[in-house]
């Protein structure tokens, strides 16, 4: 990895156990090309080192990540792994969550891209696209549908309002409730309790499950595509973002 790789996303080993930490809190954890291509690199050296049973990806800062960097223009696809280097990877070996504060937009579709969650207190989880005239765009449109209950999707998809940790390990999103704090610990235990067992039976098994869940996915990128098509040069559109940028409450024409 490089210098720049190295200071963006820090990769440490626990015996199998690989934790890949998302190290951008300045800027909430938010994804530029540089950040996703470190984080594809570090994913990539999961999967394909066999000493290397499970990861976890976990972040510095008070935020998990608030997903995609405005600024970078949409470049932080990756070939191997699509949007952030995590979104659209196909996995062999199991990845958990450790969110240890906010994941919000693309952040909390990179925790639905996960296998499981731990998350602390400080843990919340939304979708707030439609507050700035945008919506979804990497995979929450049918993944949280799929992790979640349906009106519960419904309720992140349409308010842009977020849950918090316990809402979230009540629907039975979160595995464990950890204190602030203490996700990353508590997702690495998780993980070493998985290296307890054979590793070519955990990876068959995650790769049943997964197979079954993701096999409408190219359905859910068909209909994402749709809802980006419905958006893109609206006048909503338009106003929410200079609205965000501004700092100010956007005024909505309904077009």
């Amino acid at each position: 990895m490089t210098d720049e790789g190295a200071s963006l996303v820090e990769v440490t080993r626990h015996g199998h156990v690989l934790v890949v930490e998302m190290r951008r809190a300045d800027k909430r954890n938010a994804i530029d090309r540089a950040m996703a291509d470190a984080l594809d690199r570090a994913l990539t050296l999961l999967d394909e080192e066999d000493d290397l049973w499970v990861g976890v990806l976990a972040a510095d800062g008070p935020v998990f990540s608030a997903g995609s960097d405005l600024t970078a223009g949409g470049d932080y696809v990756t070939e191997t792994g699509g949007e952030y280097g995590v979104i659209r990877r196909h996995r062999t070996k199991p990845l958990i969550a450790a969110v240890d504060g906010p994941a919000l937009g693309g952040g909390f579709e990179i925790v639905l891209a996960c296998d499981l969650v731990v998350a602390s207190d400080a843990a919340v989880f939304g979708l707030p696209e439609v507050a700035i005239g945008l919506v979804p765009t990497c995979a929450g449109l049918f993944r949280a549908p799929r992790s979640l209950p349906l009106n519960l999707a419904r309720e992140l998809a349409l308010t842009g309002d977020p849950i918090s940790c316990s809402r979230a390990y009540a629907a039975g999103f979160v595995n464990i409730l950890a204190p602030a704090g203490e996700a990353r610990s508590e997702a690495v235990q998780l993980a070493k309790r998985i290296c307890k067992n054979a590793p070519v039976a955990v990876r068959a098994s995650l790769a049943a499950v997964n197979e079954m869940a993701a096999a409408d996915d190219e359905a859910g990128w068909e209909i994402t595509d749709t809802a980006k098509r419905t958006i893109t040069g609206s006048a909503d559109a338009t106003e929410g973002l200079r609205a965000f940028l501004e700092k100010r409450a956007p005024k909505w024409s309904g077009r």
